[in-house]
C-alpha cells in the first residue's frame, strides 16, 4: 500500500512548526542561560558581603567569649545566620578536621573529609599573605557556591578555625521563573508570524501552485480551453504564462492532428496555409512546391485502391526523405488529399529537393507494377469517358511558386499562381519541375 502523501502546504506547515519550536527553544536556552549567569554572579557578590560578615560575628565571639562558651556563641551565632538567609549552611571545624559547629548539629563532633576540605586549611593559612579574606570553590554538582574563610581572635594570630559556608547557584528553575513571560510573549509573537507568513506563503506560493495543479487536471481531461490567471510578478506568474503558452501550442497541436491526412500522417490544409502565411509574414523568401502524380487515376482503377494507398504513402515517404537529404531543417511537407502533396522550402534547396523527388519517384514507383506492365511500358485502364485506354507508367509533376522575384502577400495569391504552374507542369511529358519565374 503506498504511503499517504503530504501536500504542499502542509509540508510548509510542518517545517513552519519544526522551525518555530526550534526557535523558542533556542531563545529559552540563551535566556535561560543569561539569567542564571546573572543569579550567580548576584550570588557571588552576596557570598562574598556574607563570608565578611560572618567572619567578623565568628571572630568578634572568639574575642569576647571564653574558648568553651565561645563554640556555644558560634552555634547561635550560625543559627541565626541561617535564619536571616545570610548563608545557607555552614560548618566549622579545627586543625584536625573535627566539626566543632553547624547549621546542622547532628555534624557537630565528626570529622570534615581530608582531602577536600581539611586539605584547605594550608590555603587559608596562605591566604593572609595575599591579602585575601576567602576561598571559594564552585560544586556544580549540588549547585552550590562554597567559601571557605579563616576564624582568628584578631588579625595578628594563627587560625583557630576554620569555616565552610554554603550559598545557593543560580537554577533553572529560579532562571525560568525570571523569564517565563518573556518566554511566553515570544511564543505569542512567534506564533503570529508564522500565521502571517503562512497565509502570505499560502497566497503566494501554495495558491499558485493548487492552481496550476488543478488546470493540468482539468487539461489531462481533453479541456484545452482552460488557462491559468497567476498575478505574482514573479517566477510562478512567469510559470503561469509558460503553463498557458504550452495550453496554446497543444491546442494547435490538436488541430494538426486532427487534421493530419489520416493515410500519410502528413499535415493537412488547414496547417499548410499556417505555414505558408507564416512565412509571408515573417517576409521570408520561400518556395512552394506543388505535387501531382500523373495517371494516378488510371493506376488506382486497375490494380485498386490499396495498391492506390501505397503509391501516395510511397510518394509521402519520398517528400519527407528528399527534405532531410537536401532541404533545411525547417522546411515542410503537407498532404492536402489524394495524390497532392505540397512541400515548403528555401530558393536554394528547391532545385535539389525536386531532382531528388523526381529520381527516387522514377525508381520506386517502378516497383509498384506488375513484371508485365513494366515490360510493355504502360497499362490498360479505362480513361475517365469510360473507354479502354493506354497509360503510361505514372510521372511526378512539381509546380513551384517563389517569392524570389515578385512579393507575395497571401496564401490566396500562392494557390491562384500554383494553378497555371501546375497545369503547365502536368502539359509536359515525363516527371518534370516548373518554376514560376514571373516578376509581376
Amino acid at each position: 500500500m503506498s504511503a499517504t502523501r503530504l501536500s504542499l502546504q502542509n509540508r510548509f506547515t510542518s517545517l513552519t512548526i519544526i522551525f518555530s519550536i526550534f526557535t523558542i527553544a533556542a531563545f529559552t536556552l540563551i535566556q535561560l542561560n543569561t539569567q542564571v549567569e546573572n543569579i550567580n554572579r548576584y550570588n557571588s557578590y552576596q557570598a562574598k558581603l556574607a563570608s565578611i560578615i560572618v567572619k567578623n560575628a565568628l571572630e568578634n565571639t572568639l574575642n569576647k567569649e571564653t574558648p568553651s562558651m565561645a563554640i556555644k556563641s558560634i552555634q547561635i551565632n550560625l543559627k541565626k545566620l541561617k535564619e536571616a538567609e545570610i548563608i545557607k549552611e555552614a560548618l566549622i571545624f579545627d586543625k584536625e578536621g573535627t566539626i566543632v559547629s553547624a547549621t546542622e548539629t547532628h555534624l557537630v563532633g565528626q570529622t570534615v573529609r581530608y582531602n577536600k576540605d581539611l586539605g584547605k586549611w594550608q590555603d587559608l593559612e596562605d591566604l593572609k599573605a595575599q591579602g585575601r579574606l576567602s576561598l571559594p570553590e564552585i560544586d556544580l554538582l549540588n549547585r552550590n557556591l562554597n567559601v571557605y574563610i579563616a576564624i582568628r581572635p584578631d588579625s595578628q594570630q594563627p587560625m583557630v578555625y576554620a569555616a565552610k559556608l554554603f550559598f545557593s547557584l543560580g537554577n533553572i528553575q529560579d532562571a525560568f521563573v525570571l523569564i517565563y513571560k518573556q518566554v511566553i510573549f515570544t511564543l505569542i509573537v512567534i506564533i503570529i508570524i508564522n500565521i502571517v507568513f503562512g497565509y502570505l506563503l499560502s497566497k503566494t506560493v501554495v495558491g499558485p501552485v493548487q492552481v496550476l495543479n488543478n488546470v493540468t487536471k482539468i487539461i489531462a481531461s481533453g479541456n484545452l480551453s482552460v488557462r491559468t490567471d497567476i498575478r505574482t510578478n514573479d517566477e510562478l506568474q512567469e510559470l503561469g504564462e509558460t503553463f498557458n503558452y504550452m495550453t496554446a501550442e497543444l491546442v494547435k497541436l490538436k488541430e494538426r492532428a486532427e487534421n493530419a491526412n489520416p493515410l500519410t500522417k502528413l499535415p493537412g490544409n488547414l496547417v499548410i496555409r499556417e505555414e505558408v502565411e507564416k512565412r509571408i509574414a515573417q517576409s521570408s523568401k520561400f518556395v512552394v512546391i506543388y505535387a501531382d502524380l500523373g495517371e494516378f487515376k488510371a493506376f488506382n482503377d486497375k490494380y485498386g485502391i490499396a495498391q492506390g494507398d501505397e503509391a501516395i504513402k510511397l510518394t509521402a515517404d519520398i517528400f519527407r526523405e528528399s527534405v532531410q537529404a537536401e532541404g533545411n531543417q525547417d522546411d515542410f511537407v503537407g498532404h492536402e488529399g489524394g495524390d497532392d502533396f505540397i512541400l515548403l522550402t528555401t530558393p536554394e534547396k528547391a532545385q535539389k529537393i525536386s531532382d531528388h523527388i523526381i529520381a527516387e519517384f522514377g525508381r520506386r514507383v517502378r516497383g509498384l507494377y506488375t513484371a508485365e506492365d513494366l515490360q510493355q511500358g504502360y497499362i490498360v485502364s479505362k480513361a475517365r469517358d469510360g473507354s479502354i485506354k493506354q497509360f503510361p507508367i505514372m510521372t511526378i509533376s512539381l509546380a513551384g511558386v517563389t517569392n524570389a522575384h515578385r512579393t507575395i502577400t497571401s496564401y490566396a495569391q500562392v494557390t491562384n499562381i500554383a494553378a497555371e504552374v501546375k497545369k503547365k507542369a502536368k502539359s509536359m511529358e515525363g516527371s518534370v519541375l516548373v518554376m514560376d519565374k514571373r516578376r509581376e
